[in-house]
């Protein structure tokens, strides 16, 4: 496929998948009224498995190549589970100030770690892109406030989600060499849902008492923003860079507001509408490319060129 299509498929994988993840805060609010941290993860991820696990076999993937295994069980484990139990019990802790502060580190997290870890380089087009979606994610958390207080527990519960975030992006990006996205997805979501297992006492007790509108949020965010939305961010971060992908994730924030005002009818005011504006900004500048450079006194404008496709399995 031509660079130009591959880069058109990836930025619409990863659009898909920020509007879903914005869309799972809604669902949270509902979902995490009436279920644990533990227990709400544990369901997601099995809602997710089962989706997934159907999609696969009805596909014929197969299993991933042995090469893909470590960053899968590292990504499963870190992301799909444990960042999931410590974001759900963490922003039960904090205000959302401090919620978006600590937890909004986690795109820059990535792009440290792809610099080290991954050779990835850091453009100061990405620098300055995340400086000012960071910017604008802390001040809609801060404008969203409810004036709640800050627990240390809770800023250290959203630490490790921002930590376990990056360290499954970096863990998933190389294995992505080996495995397709589905099958990364799948298996990452298998393994992060086996060690949620521990949960599985609250979940089957919650789930008998909790209303229909609470648990089938809980389905709707195994479906959509874990089985689907994961699987379009794994397609888009094997075509691009794993600190690039994580500045992409600064427009949620821009997008939870918006759809805040659409479907619970939450008027946002002058600053939240400012700090979104800034994500959508930071992000822009962040995915943007130089249109041309000088060479011996001419502009040349690059050719655009697409990431290798990863190894079919």
């Amino acid at each position: 496929m031509s660079p130009r299509p591959t880069g058109l498929l990836a930025a619409g994988a990863a659009t898909v998948t920020v509007v879903l993840w914005a869309s799972a805060f809604v669902s949270i609010r509902s979902a995490g009224a009436e279920y644990s941290p533990g227990a709400l993860a544990l369901g997601r991820l099995l809602a997710g498995a089962l989706v997934l696990g159907v999609i696969c076999a009805l596909r014929r993937e197969g299993w991933p190549p042995r090469a893909a295994w470590r960053g899968i069980l590292v990504s499963g484990v870190l992301w799909f589970g444990l960042y999931m139990v410590a974001l759900n019990w963490g922003e039960q802790q904090v205000d959302a100030g401090t919620a978006a502060l600590v937890v909004n580190i986690a795109p820059i997290l990535v792009a440290l770690l792809g610099a080290r870890l991954l050779g990835e380089t850091t453009p100061p087009r990405l620098v300055a892109g995340m400086a000012v979606a960071f910017a604008g994610a802390v001040t809609v958390g801060l404008s969203m406030s409810g004036g709640g207080g800050s627990s240390l527990l809770g800023v250290a519960l959203c630490l490790l989600a921002a930590v376990s975030c990056a360290g499954g992006v970096a863990a998933q990006k190389p294995a992505l060499a080996h495995a397709s996205a589905l099958q990364m997805t799948t298996f990452g979501c298998l393994v992060g849902a086996a060690a949620c297992l521990p949960f599985s006492g609250q979940l089957v007790s919650q789930a008998a008492h909790a209303p229909l509108p609470a648990t089938l949020n809980m389905v709707y965010l195994g479906v959509f923003p874990t089985a689907l939305a994961f699987t379009t961010w794994a397609y888009a971060l094997a075509r691009t860079t794993a600190g690039r992908m994580g500045a992409t994730t600064y427009a949620v924030p821009a997008l939870v507001v918006l759809m805040s005002w659409l479907a619970l009818g939450e008027v946002p005011g002058a600053l939240t509408l400012a700090g979104g504006a800034l994500c959508l900004l930071g992000v822009a500048v962040s995915r943007s490319r130089p249109s041309a450079r000088k060479a011996g006194g001419r502009e040349v404008t690059p050719a655009p060129q697409a990431d290798p496709e990863p190894a079919s399995p």
